[in-house]
């Protein structure tokens, strides 16, 4: 697991049909860098994350048939800039 910020929402035309119902969105880790997540509970952009990932990530997502190697699996309620970025 690892702690990300919800950088925006992202939306998509076309998807495998396993995806199709899920909200996708965009996260950042604390190095920069974006990945493409399930989210199945619901976060906005600015809220810290924790993310589960690897084959751990269907089944946070609900199903092990769901195509993805990174899922959200909760919204840190205390958390701040200065202790993400350390």
């Amino acid at each position: 697991m690892q702690i990300s910020r919800v950088v925006r929402d992202l939306v998509t035309t076309k998807r495998v049909f396993w995806l199709a119902s899920k909200s996708l969105r965009v996260v950042e880790d604390p190095a920069g860098n974006l990945d493409v997540v399930v989210d199945p509970i619901g976060t906005k952009p600015g809220d810290y994350v924790i993310t589960i990932g690897y084959s751990a990530a269907r089944a946070a997502a609900g199903n092990p048939n769901i195509t993805t190697d990174l899922t959200i699996g909760g919204i840190i309620d205390d958390w701040s800039e200065e202790r993400w970025r350390d």
